[in-house]
């Protein structure tokens, strides 16, 4: 049985001391009602998304062949993990290894990303790897958000950020030859895969479309001052409000003035992330404020995240220290460090770089599909 830590359910009863199995299950009927004749596995159901379902199997073809082209081993790793993942605002699915021989159980979790173990494989020796992962994310539902999606993430030992964007360049252009699609479509906007992709420092971005010095905000790179982001924000209309951390501000801005002008026309690679937000990625040596890290976007979307991994097993375990705290702080719940995945980085990851590519959205671009659901074979719930 999965359990979610750290949330609560609704108390029952109707505040007498009445249990309220009745008006539980009356609850149920009439939600079951409004679902009838809009289930998943209804035939109109399926029909109405069969052309997005076929579009995506043929991408998993075109991913297949990509990677095998290039020498790459397709791997699989569990699902289950005694770390789900240490992102401080993802909330994870836990449940509990029964000892079928009378021991204690042990909390393990359902991962939110493949990483660790496949960090793991890495040092095991293995140069380049890739897998099409189930992962999972409490709490998240909407267009472009599912509680259980597909993550496409692979790693290359030895090389760099340039060759991970060679790689995606490559192969979303062969996912949309394949999807036989020109452009990359949502919600009225377009963007031309085949063209030469854009590049854009995040430095660029706050100035380009926020007219903001970022990195001025961080005197001190691994502890931002929220003032000094927060009087910038307010100087061009953000609301910020007096609980705001200095991350949170740098998200509104984000979401407010950059995002929507991401990936217009072309697909966009930000890159450069200021070094306080990217806890799985080395600094820059030409710039120690930012952080070798990448996402891309198109039409607006995040489509994938990428770094230049960190292979420091104290820096990594005082990052991840430092995101529980945070987690505590926000959420009052931390999740277990994996203590296996540092002795890994402890005894040797090569240098390595590696990226998670969202598949279900890249889907969802090659076909102009408005939900996520739309091109899953069987959403949840």
């Amino acid at each position: 049985m999965l359990v979610s830590f750290g949330i609560r359910p609704p108390p029952s009863g109707n505040g007498n001391g009445d249990g309220d199995g009745d008006g539980a299950a009356q609850r149920n009927v009439i939600q079951g009602m409004a679902m009838a004749g809009k289930e998943w596995w209804r035939p109109e159901a399926l029909a109405s998304r069969m052309g997005n379902l076929e579009t995506r199997s043929r991408a998993v073809g075109a991913v297949r062949r990509f990677f095998s082209e290039r020498d790459f081993v397709e791997v699989e790793t569990p699902c289950l993990q005694v770390s789900p993942g240490l992102e401080p605002h993802l909330q994870a699915f836990g449940t509990t290894l029964t000892d079928p021989y009378g021991g204690p159980g042990r909390p393990f979790y359902l991962h939110t990303s493949p990483e660790f173990a496949m960090k793991k494989l890495l040092v095991a020796g293995l140069p380049r790897i890739w897998q099409m992962a189930r992962v999972f994310r409490n709490a998240e539902r909407s267009a472009t958000h599912h509680p259980e999606f597909t993550m496409l993430e692979w790693y290359r030992a030895g090389a760099g950020l340039d060759r991970l964007i060679a790689d995606t360049e490559a192969l979303v252009r062969a996912c949309a030859r394949e999807a036989g699609v020109p452009l990359l479509r949502r919600q009225g906007r377009a963007c031309d895969p085949f063209a030469p992709w854009r590049r854009l420092s995040v430095a660029e971005a706050f100035a380009q479309y926020a007219g903001i010095d970022v990195l001025a905000t961080a005197p001190d790179p691994l502890a931002p001052e929220t003032g000094l982001l927060a009087a910038q924000a307010r100087r061009i209309g953000i609301s910020v409000s007096d609980g705001d951390r200095w991350e949170d501000v740098f998200f509104k801005i984000m979401l407010d003035r950059i995002e929507p002008h991401l990936g217009e026309r072309v697909p966009t690679i930000l890159h450069h992330y200021p070094v306080s937000m990217a806890a799985l990625a080395r600094p820059s040596q030409a710039d120690p404020r930012v952080a070798e890290r990448f996402e891309l976007y198109a039409c607006g979307v995040e489509l994938a995240n990428a770094f230049d991994e960190l292979t420091d097993a104290a820096e990594q375990a005082r990052r991840f220290a430092a995101d529980m705290d945070l987690k505590e702080a926000l959420y009052g719940e931390r999740y277990p460090i994996d203590a296996d995945f540092l002795a890994a980085l402890a005894l040797g990851m090569p240098a390595s770089a590696g990226i998670a590519l969202g598949f279900d959205r890249l889907v969802m671009l090659l076909t102009g599909a408005e939900s996520i659901d739309d091109v899953l074979w069987a959403p949840v719930g």
